[in-house]
């Protein structure tokens, strides 16, 4: 595969950015090489950054006989929202993002086409796009994804300045568009296609208990998910097991 370092400047950001892409080598693809590729776009954990796939698992490796292009954005520790006191990473990622690739590089455009996939808080992140905008996503994978944004972030885990960063004020998120129950109830409601969703998280993770409240969730609302746990932490061993697995598992062609 193709490995390319992008750097742009987002007008939705107001700064410079980038995005780690692999593509595909024409010799390897299952299709014509004036086909649109298929692409993934996989979101990282909290402190990391567009690095972190690369750095920290065999993705390149395992995608290289996929005919699929990986796009890993950059968003800090955004939680892939529109920050009440910071940048609006969201709308990037959302609306600005995929034009962008879709310019810049050979991608498909197509929703049966595009996928999003993440780990800790980029499964928060691919679980919040795939819902918020099912008419645009095939499939959404959360991989020790942190599903139960409000009840976490009133626990310890968050220190109050980076609350007051992300959310403005804790009591506002549960119930709004940051909080994935609520999203999955509109989801549910949503009468055309819906993309295909995955949730794996291992038994010892810490964010287990907030995977089976949003499994749960879902399960009553009556929303489809492919879901996959195993003796695992919250560590790179156990998801670079795992994204083979989701790899294996998208509807590709």
């Amino acid at each position: 595969m193709a490995w390319i370092t992008c750097n742009f400047y987002s007008e939705t950001l107001k700064l410079s950015t980038g995005i780690e892409v692999f593509l595909p080598q024409a010799a390897l693809m299952p299709y014509g090489s004036s086909s649109k590729l298929p692409v993934l776009y996989l979101l990282h954990g909290r402190g990391a950054d567009q690095t972190e796939w690369m750095r920290r698992s065999s993705i390149e490796r395992y995608a290289e006989n996929k005919g699929i292009a990986l796009v890993m954005p950059g968003v800090g520790r955004s939680y892939y929202m529109d920050m009440a006191n910071g940048l609006p990473y969201f709308t990037f990622l959302s609306e600005e993002l995929p034009q962008l690739v879709v310019s810049f590089f050979p991608v498909s455009g197509r929703r049966e086409d595009t996928f999003v996939a993440g780990i800790s808080m980029g499964g928060y992140g691919a679980f919040k796009l795939a819902m918020s905008y099912p008419d645009r996503y095939a499939a959404g994978a959360s991989l020790s994804g942190g599903l139960d944004l409000a009840s976490r972030a009133a626990g310890p885990g968050f220190q109050e300045q980076e609350i007051r960063t992300l959310f403005g004020h804790i009591d506002g998120l549960r119930g709004s568009r940051d909080d994935l129950l609520f999203l999955a109830t509109e989801f549910a409601a949503y009468t055309g296609d819906k993309p295909m969703l995955y949730q794996c998280c291992g038994t010892e993770d810490f964010l287990y208990n907030d995977n089976q409240t949003f499994r749960r969730y879902a399960d009553s609302l009556g929303i489809r998910i492919t879901y996959e746990e195993e003796p695992g932490g919250h560590e790179w061993g156990y998801w670079d097991r795992k994204i083979q697995r989701v790899l294996d598992w998208l509807p590709l062609p």
